[in-house]
């Protein structure tokens, strides 16, 4: 080989090494970038799941409007305000169940979904500040004492979603069957 032929093939050596060092640091950057990107997306995923869920303790349940109407069809609006003093999130349906005068649980059954007055809204998760609500709808039959599987019922158990406590709220009034429907929790449940 020539000093000449020895040079270029030198310099072009130095090339191809300074083209792979480049490719190697523009990969290293591009992947720097996809990993800033996932960090990124896991931060704003973890701010998101750092939102407790709302517990029965920060919660009160309350009626709004009671609902009647026709063919003996009987229903309220059940609301859930957090008042906690922190936000925090709530997401499905509340459970349900009924007892009696002396605080004994009767037996029951709860259909989620839609009611004989409101559409289902459907699951959501939805963050509560302090003081906010969301309401549910509730309806049942009754047909009082004319009916062999009604049930005189004195108040009603309410679970907010993903909790084992309840809080009772005071209801008086036959309910077929023991049986109830509710809707998703929503800010708001359009009642038609």
């Amino acid at each position: 080989m020539t000093g000449k032929q020895q040079k270029t093939s030198t310099a072009r050596g130095r090339g191809l090494t300074r083209l792979g060092a480049a490719g190697l640091a523009v990969a290293a950057a591009a992947g720097l970038g996809l990993a800033g990107a996932g960090a990124a997306q896991a931060l704003s995923s973890q701010a998101v799941s750092t939102v407790p869920t709302c517990r029965t303790s920060g919660l009160t349940a309350s009626f709004g409007q009671k609902l009647g109407g026709g063919m003996n069809h009987e229903g309220v609006v059940l609301k859930l305000k957090n008042t906690s003093g922190h936000t925090c999130n709530v997401r499905g349906y509340p459970g349900l169940g009924l007892e009696d005068s002396g605080h004994r649980t009767l037996r029951s059954s709860v259909r989620w979904g839609d009611t004989y007055y409101a559409q289902d809204p459907g699951k959501k998760t939805l963050t509560l500040k302090n003081n906010q609500s969301v309401e549910a709808v509730v309806s049942w039959t009754h047909a009082n004492a004319g009916t062999s599987g009604a049930r005189h019922v004195n108040y009603l158990q309410v679970t907010p979603p993903a909790n084992t406590a309840h809080k009772t709220h005071e209801l008086r009034t036959w309910v077929d069957n023991g049986r109830l429907e509710v809707t998703a929790l929503a800010r708001r449940v359009p009642v038609g």
